[in-house]
């Protein structure tokens, strides 16, 4: 039999945890998580990582592995899901990947290009610039720099120029000339199960899921981690926002609903980027069976 990575997609607040442990368990596998911020040990209550009792239901990977201190990016996680997912394969024929990471899933399922790690000081150097002055200038020096990628990113999205700046001046090169976007063949079958629901029920869940966060203490959790909020690992949603409010912009209560508007607008996002592969099989998170049933089919 092909071994198989079966991949479990899907927004935030959907349940990709709970039907990625059902799956594990009826296949007696184990789960390699593709969450951006579960791996920062740090973060529990503001990123839904795994309960405990969730851990020791399956094996789980890549969870609380990392500081928010270190540099982690998707190149990094490609290279760590690859190495995880050998070893998982020589013991078992079908291994599990889940999360909601856009990037992360391309990474294993696509390949992405290896781009150099770039120099803290450089690193720093933009950010003070774009604090100061916005991103304009740094748009322009992508302009010039690499005026075909100038064409292709999104502008407003700050990250993403910076970013392509950054690697045009570490490399001396243009940022598009080093992105090959080929596929990468891969020694496993890919199998990918999409979760979604009525867009109202998604966004249901996740207000009730922001409220039992602040339950189980995300507003202490946040605090906690307040002086290191200019940190990129707690640049996201859950956390920018509680420490918007302990900078005093605006009430707890006004922080709250803006992390579950935030989480809302991230879950249509996720649903977006997902619903152009053609690749996804879609399914309600609760017909397991049926998830499992075509799961058969493709193996």
């Amino acid at each position: 039999m092909q071994k198989s990575l079966i991949v479990i997609i899907g927004p935030t607040g959907i349940g990709k945890t709970k039907t990625s442990i059902k799956i594990a368990r009826h296949y007696n596998t184990e789960i390699i998580s593709a969450d951006s911020r579960q791996i920062f040990k740090e973060l529990k209550i503001g990123t839904a990582a795994p309960t405990s009792e969730e851990l020791a239901a399956v094996p789980h990977h890549n969870i609380a592995t990392h500081s928010i201190h270190d540099y982690y990016s998707a190149w990094e996680f490609e290279q760590d899901a690859m190495t995880i997912s050998a070893k998982l394969f020589e013991k078992y024929d079908q291994v599990v990947l889940t999360g909601g990471s856009m990037m992360y899933i391309d990474a294993v399922c696509k390949g992405i290009d290896e781009l150099p790690t770039i120099d803290q000081d450089l690193r720093d150097e933009l950010k003070e610039q774009y604090e100061q002055e916005g991103i304009e200038n740094i748009r322009r020096q992508l302009k010039q720099l690499d005026p075909v990628f100038y064409d292709q990113v999104d502008l407003m999205n700050h990250k993403r120029v910076i970013h392509a700046v950054e690697i045009c001046l570490m490399t001396g090169k243009p940022y598009s000339s080093l992105r090959t976007n080929s596929v990468k063949k891969r020694p496993f079958n890919i199998i990918k199960v999409g979760l979604e629901m009525d867009r109202e029920k998604i966004y249901e869940r996740i207000n009730l899921r922001v409220d039992q966060m602040m339950v189980d203490g995300l507003l202490e959790e946040a605090k906690k981690y307040y002086r290191n909020k200019n940190l990129n690992s707690l640049n996201t949603v859950g956390y920018k926002e509680i420490f918007a409010h302990l900078d005093g912009e605006y009430d707890l209560n006004k922080a709250i609903e803006l992390v579950k508007r935030n989480s809302r607008r991230y879950a249509k996002k996720q649903l977006t980027w997902f619903k152009r592969d053609q690749e996804i099989k879609w399914f309600n998170p609760t017909d397991s069976e049926e998830i499992i049933d075509f799961i058969n089919q493709q193996l």
